[in-house]
């Protein structure tokens, strides 16, 4: 069994530590080391990204918890067996797991008012529904994968062009991950220009 790594940070997307019902959850039982995970997931992701940039999902209500499950799912389906399944314990990030539902729907609502109202512009908007998603975290892990995607996701909603996230791979990249932590944790302080600026980069 793959041993599960975290960095203990209050941001730390990818991966968070999983208990023991959590880790007993993969599906392909050759994997034995953190590379090979990591590598194997990447692969999950590619075959979601291919589902999602599929024409009938222009139908989908993005900012729907059936969607946000659904992409998670589709994103790990090979990977975990809880996959698209909110977490069942507290980790070392996001809320209380016992409020996600309701904290989730809050988000959603509040998103749809926000677009409807043209509350911020749209870039705004959807860097804070990502930090927001990212501070929930309602998935046992891949919660920062899953909520830049789930954001690129609302953007091509929109007729908008997805984020660049840094340019680099932000789970290997170390010096793009330290940025894109570094404006996380900013945003929780209430400013979101550092973490508004990194999405465009």
């Amino acid at each position: 069994m793959v041993k599960a790594l975290g960095l203990g940070a209050p941001h730390a997307p990818e991966p968070t530590p999983l208990d023991p019902d959590e880790a007993a959850g993969l599906i392909p039982g050759h994997i034995s080391t953190q590379s090979e995970l990591n590598e194997w997931e990447q692969a999950n992701i590619l075959e979601a990204g291919r589902w999602l940039k599929h024409p009938a999902r222009k139908r989908e209500d993005v900012l729907s918890e059936r969607f946000v499950r659904e992409l998670h799912k589709r994103m790990f389906h090979r990977t975990w067996k809880w996959a698209g399944t909110f977490r069942r314990s507290d980790k070392n990030i996001g809320i209380d797991w016992r409020q996600i539902g309701v904290k989730l729907r809050d988000l959603l609502d509040d998103v749809k008012y926000q677009l409807e109202h043209e509350t911020y512009p749209v870039d705004e908007i959807a860097t804070r529904f990502h930090h927001r998603l990212v501070s929930i975290h309602p998935f046992p892990n891949g919660n920062g994968r899953h909520a830049r995607m789930m954001t690129d996701a609302l953007l091509a909603k929109l007729g908008v062009a997805g984020f660049s996230w840094g340019r680099a791979d932000i789970v290997s990249t170390v010096a793009t991950r330290e940025a894109y932590l570094a404006a996380l944790y900013t945003a929780d302080a209430g400013n979101i220009a550092p973490l508004l600026a990194f999405v465009r980069s």
